[in-house]
């Protein structure tokens, strides 16, 4: 096993481990609930923005070391970022998860930064529904208002 592999194995473990941002916030903008049926995963994740600014975002859940790295991550990375940069964040960790796009060079260090860890999820395709789940969760959450009706569908990665 390389090096850079270990590294990236060792930051899906930690992040499934530790996450950050786990908990619900005292205030929130938007919300929504994602489901990965096929594999049981399943996330809350909130946001509360300050203007255009994704100021906190959380998540709790439930599901595969992937799926809770991902989100963990994910919340990391967006976190301060505005709304049209954490979209095209979305695209292009996409991209890398679905192997569109190939892992920086670097490692860690490349553009996606500690999103890169998730690159390997691309040589296994029903993982992928795991990587990008809080993701998808994460775009629905800033298309619904936080008074919205609770009844709403879930996200789904089918």
């Amino acid at each position: 096993m390389s090096d850079l592999t270990e590294l990236y194995q060792a930051v899906i473990l930690d992040h499934n481990r530790k996450p950050r941002n786990h908990g619900q916030p005292e205030r929130f903008d938007g919300t929504a609930d994602g489901r990965n049926t096929l594999c049981g995963d399943a996330l809350t994740v909130w946001v509360a923005l300050d203007g255009d600014t994704l100021a906190d975002v959380r998540f709790v859940g439930e599901g595969c070391a992937i799926s809770k790295a991902s989100a963990s991550l994910m919340t990391q990375a967006v976190k301060g970022k505005s709304r049209a940069e954490a979209e095209a964040l979305f695209e292009r960790f996409h991209a890398l998860v679905t192997g569109r796009e190939a892992p920086p060079a670097d490692g860690v260090r490349g553009s996606l930064g500690p999103l890169a860890a998730l690159a390997g999820v691309s040589r296994f395709p029903i993982r992928v529904k795991c990587a990008s789940l809080a993701w998808h969760t994460l775009k629905a959450a800033l298309d619904a208002p936080a008074d919205a009706d609770a009844s709403h569908a879930p996200v789904t990665t089918e």
